[in-house]
């Protein structure tokens, strides 16, 4: 399952759909302005919060938590620090953990869970300027927590550069 995101440009506020490979919107991805906190719902084409992303007003290092209906379902946070490549660690509810590292600033990056490939995030096959593709390897994969855990790792990773 392949998914296409386009970057956000302007950051916070600004809402972007994610499309599958046929060009049909799958995901929004509605950003809240105003907020205290960074915040970010992923719906559905109906328009139903499937996930809703937030930051963390409170911690040492940037983190992100990831609930679904009221639950946490994912926290996300920098795992070490790196030149050349990211690591983030995502810890779900149910105590497993995804390893996110590559090139995240790149939009080169992978999602791991115990060293089994999940989801690969390129720019490489796209050809349309500012997109990246989410490619979901997995069939058993959840394609909304994968979605949330690269809108987080991309979020933060830019607002550790500047880019918001």
């Amino acid at each position: 399952m392949k998914f296409q995101v386009r970057d956000r440009l302007l950051g916070i506020g600004e809402d972007y759909w994610i499309e599958d490979e046929s060009g049909s919107k799958v995901f929004l991805v509605d950003g809240k302005a105003l907020r205290l906190r960074d915040t970010f719902e992923l719906k559905d084409r109906q328009g139903r919060v499937l996930i809703d992303i937030r930051k963390k007003m409170f911690a040492l290092r940037d983190t992100m938590r990831i609930e679904r209906d009221g639950r946490p379902l994912a926290t996300v946070r920098r795992k070490r620090l790196s030149l050349l490549r990211h690591h983030y660690r995502v810890e779900l509810a149910d105590g497993s953990e995804l390893d996110v590292s590559g090139k995240v600033l790149d939009r080169e990056f992978a999602i791991e869970r115990d060293g089994d490939l999940l989801a690969h995030i390129s720019r490489r096959w796209l050809r349309i300027r500012e997109t990246y593709g989410v490619e979901i390897v997995r069939d058993d994969a959840d394609p909304a927590l994968l979605i949330a855990v690269t809108v987080c790792v991309v979020h933060l990773a830019d607002k550790e550069h500047g880019g918001d």
